[in-house]
């Protein structure tokens, strides 16, 4: 056999992807392009494909370094200062959505934007790493702390310019009532692997799960986003709208003016701001959990699974969901994060002896996990779609600014589980009940 003929031509590589894309897409109508250039309709079951695999080795990465799990117990085995746990979320969310106004423009003066998604994978991963090794060399207390929480916040950085190019690449790439799926099958996917991970802490012989096994596990998940970036960069993505490239002043200007007149935009930002509780909350489980069963690398495990098999177990529904209606996704998914919260507290006061296992909060994280894929999958969806034609960027942009605000102030929260885990969890409970309810008096915007 030839070398040319052992190796796969694109005529073959495309045949797998459109097999694999009917597959996903599942219906009749699978191949329509209901809002994507005609150029880029040739060549959606390619980008489709390739889609799904960078996220779901991003997503990978993210569970594998999971601010609200993995990484306060990488901050423990260091012995970094308490307070620091507290920053996690709010640096890890509110800094990958802060300059996504200013980034918007900038990308939108490209033609091609996947370049600036694969760029920005190569400093997450490296960033991960970096944490990993940090902690294997020996390094301790606030300053590794301090080292930990600054990876983290360029991570972000890099985060949010990712964000911006990702979509941005989706909405030219994919047409209308597909775009949920690619999260939904990148979750899963990612969930997957990161439970296997999860299972070997949990269930692997104490002597086969040393300290530095976590340093290593930090490792791995930075090489994933190094591979999503090879796979995103060979996405078929062709030149679209290069308008918006403007001053500061003027992108500010233009941009808030969309919070003027479009009213479903100001109450989608509502909505999505009371859901930031589902983000903020996940630190008060662990910590109740690390209350109740140490800092053991089986314990970790167990939390691991519980956050993998969520999003591997529901993200497919989710997205599904969500590309028939995505206010419905956001609603449903806010209303369990809050029911869990009230039932979590009811549980504590009445049933006491319950919480006194581990496996119990990899349960409460099971289904944090799968309410907050709800929430993601569906406000991401939500948003791709309410933006119409090519202004997809500064919808995102505007959106994510304001909310990235917002969850900066919200690291204040560590001043509220300061005055009690419960009581934060109480609080965070009901605005997630109240962004549920908000969510469902949004537009239909799939129809």
């Amino acid at each position: 056999m030839t070398t040319e003929s052992a190796l796969p031509s694109p005529a073959r590589r495309d045949d797998l992807a459109s097999r694999l894309f009917d597959l996903a897409a599942g219906d009749e109508d699978a191949r329509l392009c209901r809002d994507i250039p005609d150029s880029q309709c040739s060549e959606q079951p390619g980008s489709f494909v390739r889609q799904v695999i960078a996220q779901a080795l991003s997503k990978t990465g993210d569970v594998l370094a999971d601010p609200k799990v993995v990484l306060p117990w990488l901050l423990g085995a260091v012995g970094a200062p308490a307070f620091l746990l507290g920053l996690l979320v709010p640096l890890r969310e509110s800094l990958a959505l802060l300059p996504q106004m200013l980034v918007g423009a900038v990308i939108r003066r490209f033609p091609v934007r996947k370049g600036f998604w694969a760029a920005s994978s190569l400093v997450e991963g490296l960033c991960v790493i970096l944490m990993g090794v940090l902690a294997a060399t020996g390094m301790r207390g606030a300053l590794a702390g301090w080292s930990i929480v600054g990876l983290l916040a360029l991570f972000s950085l890099a985060r949010g310019v990712a964000s911006i190019a990702a979509k941005d690449t989706l909405g030219k790439t994919v047409s209308k009532g597909r775009r949920g799926r690619v999260s939904g099958y990148a979750a899963t996917a990612s969930g997957l692997v990161a439970s296997l991970a999860g299972l070997y802490l949990a269930l692997g012989p104490a002597d086969a799960r040393p300290e530095w096994l976590l340093y290593a596990l930090l490792m791995l998940a930075g090489a994933t986003w190094f591979a999503a970036a090879a796979v995103f960069w060979s996405i078929r993505e062709f030149a679209g709208a290069t308008e918006g490239g403007r001053s500061l002043g003027d992108l500010i200007g233009r941009q808030f003016a969309l919070l003027a007149r479009d009213r479903e935009l100001r109450k989608f930002l509502l909505a999505r701001t009371l859901m930031i509780s589902t983000a903020l909350v996940g630190p008060a489980y662990v910590s109740l959990a690390q209350r109740d069963s140490g800092q053991q690398l089986g314990a970790l495990g167990w939390l691991i699974i519980a956050s993998g098999l969520s999003s591997a177990l529901s993200a497919s529904f989710w997205g599904r969901l969500a590309d028939r209606s995505s206010r419905l996704t956001m609603g449903l998914a806010a209303l369990l994060c809050g029911a869990l919260g009230i039932g979590v507290l009811a549980i504590r006061h009445w049933l006491s002896d319950w919480t006194s296992g581990g496996l119990f909060y990899a349960v409460v994280l099971f289904i944090l996990g799968t309410a907050h894929a709800g929430v993601r999958i569906g406000r991401k969806t939500q948003l791709v779609d309410l933006a119409s034609g090519d202004r997809k960027s500064d919808y995102v942009a505007v959106s994510n600014t304001l909310i990235g605000v917002l969850l900066l102030i919200g690291a204040v929260t560590g001043v509220l589980f300061e005055c009690g885990l419960e009581l934060g969890i109480g609080v965070l409970s009901v605005m997630a009940v109240a962004g549920a309810l908000l969510a469902m008096t949004m537009k239909n915007v799939q129809q």
